[in-house]
């Protein structure tokens, strides 16, 4: 099968590392970083013949996407534009989970300074403002300081933080307790759970400093029981499969869930349309065979196969460049890497990265009729150039062990190795 994946992070680099075992994988348009394990092209998606298009980030599925490739024939692991909305518009989310009844925090919509300050009135602290529109992970703010939450909603709305984005925000009724991302494959009726993760937003260790895209993750999530995970699957997922079929929906692709673990129960915080970045660094290697399988029944709307799940444990660490996440610094020499991907049980997963010597031109698909009946004349992937960053996450170091500690072992192992300037981390991943 070739399958191609859209993006360019550690997330699709992950994605192509495990389906590369038994099947021809490109990704578009990549990086740099992930030529060690896989071929990466800038040509679209369908120039490239594929049997299963998986696209990883959110915003080219708000924009439409898996619509253009299946309207051209392509079968595509993603929702359509107005699946997409559950991601691309958080009124829309809670509007839908209002109408499915699915467990969340109160809320309010707000487009004026004066409604805004109304709902501030309503819920109290800690204030809780998201963005209507996509915000790369970046457009939520949670402070129980009324000033900050007045200049933050102030900003929002004038379309100073996020442009268009933020000129409509929704403020919730701020929850307490931890965290949980969990993960559903999705054919449009049914869905299978995929492994859990937690992620670690904040900047600095002990969860101080600035929200970000994510910091780093483990998985399986140890205080989480199985009973857990049943509940969020037929509290939260199910039902919205449901009304988005009653609204003429027909979701095929990742459904991933941030959850609440409240003292009254589960609690929906948000959705996402596609895998979880950094979680996808260590659910994916966790999963150790039928992935290819189980996607593409879920983009023909099939039954779901087993996906085989190893009971090891994962752990990732984000490296980041310096100035994330607020103006991250590009053009950094990048080393180590080598030294750190040789290492037993450590993964290396390049996002943001480029290739200071450049990159070769794009090659043709490689013709399918060849004596393998796979594309026999595949090239082996280009090593070229010096690796810089290029971008405000860098790298994604996934240690993998029988237990936690011995995952968080091997990370941290790998981190040590790899160094540019600026580089920044947290050292409490998993403690």
């Amino acid at each position: 099968m070739r399958i191609v994946v859209v993006g360019q992070g550690a997330r699709e680099h992950a994605f192509a590392r495990n389906l590369s075992a038994h099947h021809e994988v490109i990704v578009t348009p990549g990086n740099a970083g992930m030529r060690a394990d896989v071929e990466v092209s800038s040509l679209e998606a369908e120039a490239l013949r594929p049997d299963l298009v998986v696209i990883g980030p959110e915003a080219p599925l708000v924009d439409g996407l898996a619509d253009r490739l299946l309207a051209s024939g392509i079968n595509v692991l993603g929702p359509g534009a107005a699946g997409a909305q559950l991601e691309g518009s958080k009124a829309f989310l809670k509007q839908l989970c209002a109408e499915a009844k699915v467990p969340t925090a109160a809320f309010g919509v707000a487009t004026s300074l004066g409604e805004g300050l109304e709902l501030f009135d309503r819920f109290g602290p800690p204030y809780v403002i998201k963005t209507d529109g996509l915000a790369a992970g970046k457009g939520v703010l949670v402070t129980s300081d009324r000033a900050e939450a007045e200049e933050d909603l102030a900003a929002k709305l004038a379309g100073l933080s996020f442009g268009e984005a933020g000129t409509r925000v929704v403020i919730e009724e701020g929850m307490q307790g931890r965290e949980l991302s969990v993960f559903a494959l999705c054919n449009g009726r049914d869905f299978v759970l995929l492994p859990s993760a937690r992620d670690y937003k904040r900047l600095g260790d002990g969860d101080r400093g600035p929200n970000t895209g994510g910091m780093g993750s483990i998985s399986p999530v140890e205080d989480v029981s199985a009973a857990v995970l049943d509940e969020v699957g037929s509290s939260m997922i199910a039902p919205t499969l449901e009304r988005l079929t009653a609204l003429g929906i027909e979701y095929r692709g990742i459904l991933y869930a941030g959850v609440m673990l409240t003292d009254s129960g589960p609690k929906l915080v948000e959705y996402n349309v596609r895998f979880g970045d950094p979680e996808a660094e260590v659910v994916l290697p966790r999963i150790t065979g039928g992935l290819a399988e189980a996607l593409m029944a879920a983009a023909l709307g099939e039954q779901i196969p087993s996906l085989r799940v190893s009971d090891q444990s994962a752990i990732t660490v984000v490296l980041a460049a310096a100035g994330y996440p607020e103006n991250p610094e590009r053009g950094a020499t990048i080393t180590g890497i080598e030294a750190a991907r040789s290492l037993e049980g450590v993964f290396v997963f390049g996002a943001g990265v480029a290739s200071r010597g450049g990159q070769p031109p794009d090659r043709q698909p490689p013709d399918r009729q060849g004596s393998d009946g796979h594309g026999s004349d595949r090239q082996s992937p280009v090593r070229d150039g010096e690796l810089v960053t290029n971008g405000g996450r860098v790298l994604a170091v996934t240690g993998l062990g029988a237990t936690l500690a011995e995952a968080r072992s091997r990370a941290y192992r790998g981190v040590d190795l790899i160094d540019f300037d600026g580089l920044q981390y947290r050292r409490d991943i998993g403690s």
